[in-house]
C-alpha cells in the first residue's frame, strides 16, 4: 500500500486550483499502458502547493478532521483550497474507450476515444452505442457528435484489430455510460395577471425556464409565437408586454427558448389566452331619465296659453306645439258634440213619423 501511494504522489504534481487530466476523459477514466499527464491550473499559482492522492478511508491520520469533503465542490485543508477530486483508474485491456472527463450537456460536442495498449496501431475500428454500430470500420479512433440531445444517452464501447504487434484479433473495449444532461428545461409561457384578463387591461406573457446550475453563464434567447405566426423572434427578453388587451389579442399563444447558436430550442405548451370584452349597458340597465311633470289643463280657446321657463329652446317649441294641437283637438270635438245633438233630433220617434207622412 506504501509503495502504491508513493507512485500515486510520484506521478502528480502542483496544483492549487483545478485539477485537469489530459487524454483521461471520463470521471472515472480508464488509462491503458500509456503516458499521461495531469495538469493544474487556476488563478492561484504557488510553489508550495501540491496534488495529493485521497487516502483510503481505513488509513486514518490525525489532520483529516482539519479536511472537509465535498463531492459536488472542492474541499480546504488547513485554509488551503483545493480541487475536486479526480478519480483515476489505471486499466490493463488491450482496448478502453474514453469520454469526457466533466458534465456533458445538450449542444455541447461529444468526442470518444478508442485507446489501444500502449497507443498500438488499430484498424478496422468501430464505435457502438447500445450495442448497435455507429458506422462502419475505419481507421479512426475517434468518434464525435457535434451537438449531443439527452436522446444520445446511453452506454458506448468500441472495438478494433491490432497491427503488429498486438493479438491480432478484434478486441472489444468494456462499456462507458455516458449521460447527457439537461441545458434548460422546457419553458413555461404564464399571463399575468391572468390569461382572462378585461378588455382595456394590460397583460405580461412570461417564457419561464432555468438553465442548469453549471451553465449559468449561457445565455438563452426568447421568441414569442400566436396562432401560429411570430409576435418577437429571438430576443434576449423572457417577457412580451400588451399595454392594451383587445378582443383580438384572445388565442393560443407559445413561447420558445434557444441557445444562441440555435443547437438546442424547445418549446413550451400553448396557451390560451381569452380577452373579455366589456359590456355594454341594455335598454334595461340605462338610467331612468326623470318623468316629466303633469302637463297642464288644456286652456279655453279664448284663454291665454300657460308660459313654461325651460333652458332648452327645442323642449320649449315641442310642449308649445303639442299644446297648440291639444287646443285644436278641443275646438274639433266641440263640433263634434253639436252635430252630434242636431242629429239626435232627428232620431227621436216622433220626429221619425212626422217624417212619414
Amino acid at each position: 500500500m506504501k509503495l502504491s501511494w508513493m507512485l500515486i504522489e510520484w506521478a502528480l504534481y502542483v496544483c492549487p486550483a483545478v485539477l485537469l487530466a489530459t487524454q483521461m476523459l471520463l470521471a472515472g477514466c480508464h488509462v491503458a499502458a500509456s503516458l499521461e499527464t495531469l495538469k493544474c491550473e487556476g488563478p492561484i499559482s504557488t510553489e508550495h502547493s501540491s496534488c495529493q492522492a485521497a487516502a483510503e478511508e481505513d488509513e486514518g491520520d490525525e489532520d483529516d478532521e482539519d479536511m472537509t469533503h465535498s463531492s459536488e465542490a472542492g474541499f480546504q485543508f488547513k485554509g488551503y483550497a483545493f480541487s475536486k477530486p479526480f478519480h483515476l483508474i489505471v486499466s490493463y485491456d488491450w482496448l478502453i474507450l474514453q469520454g469526457p472527463a466533466t458534465s456533458i450537456f445538450e449542444g455541447d460536442t461529444l468526442v470518444l476515444h478508442c485507446r489501444a495498449w500502449q497507443d498500438w496501431p488499430l484498424t478496422q475500428v468501430i464505435f457502438y452505442r447500445e450495442g448497435s454500430a455507429l458506422g462502419p470500420p475505419g481507421p479512426k479512433r475517434e468518434f464525435s457528435i457535434t451537438a449531443v440531445q439527452k436522446s444520445d444517452s446511453g452506454h458506448y464501447h468500441c472495438s478494433g484489430i491490432f497491427r503488429s504487434p498486438g493479438p491480432g484479433s478484434r478486441e472489444i473495449a468494456s462499456p462507458v455510460a455516458i449521460t447527457v444532461q439537461e441545458l434548460f428545461a422546457a419553458p413555461v409561457l404564464k399571463a399575468l395577471p391572468s390569461s382572462e384578463p378585461q378588455e382595456g387591461g394590460s397583460v405580461t406573457l412570461s417564457c419561464q425556464t432555468n438553465l442548469s446550475l453549471q451553465r449559468s453563464a449561457s445565455r438563452l434567447l426568447f421568441s414569442f409565437y400566436k396562432d401560429g405566426r411570430s409576435l418577437s423572434i429571438r430576443g434576449v427578453s423572457s417577457e412580451l408586454q400588451i399595454p392594451k388587451a383587445s378582443e383580438e389579442h384572445s388565442g393560443s399563444y407559445w413561447c420558445e427558448a434557444a441557445t444562441e447558436d440555435r443547437q438546442i430550442s424547445k418549446q413550451s405548451p400553448e396557451l390560451e389566452i381569452w380577452v373579455e370584452a366589456l359590456q355594454k349597458p341594455t335598454a334595461s340597465e340605462t338610467p331612468p331619465t326623470e318623468a316629466p311633470g303633469p302637463l297642464p289643463s288644456s286652456p279655453g280657446p279664448s284663454s291665454e296659453q300657460p308660459r313654461f321657463f325651460s333652458s332648452d329652446p327645442h323642449l320649449h317649441h315641442q310642449i308649445n306645439l303639442l299644446l297648440k294641437q291639444m287646443q285644436d283637438v278641443r275646438v274639433l270635438l266641440g263640433h263634434v258634440v253639436m252635430e252630434l245633438r242636431d242629429l239626435s233630433v232627428y232620431l227621436k220617434p216622433g220626429a221619425t213619423k212626422v217624417a212619414d207622412k
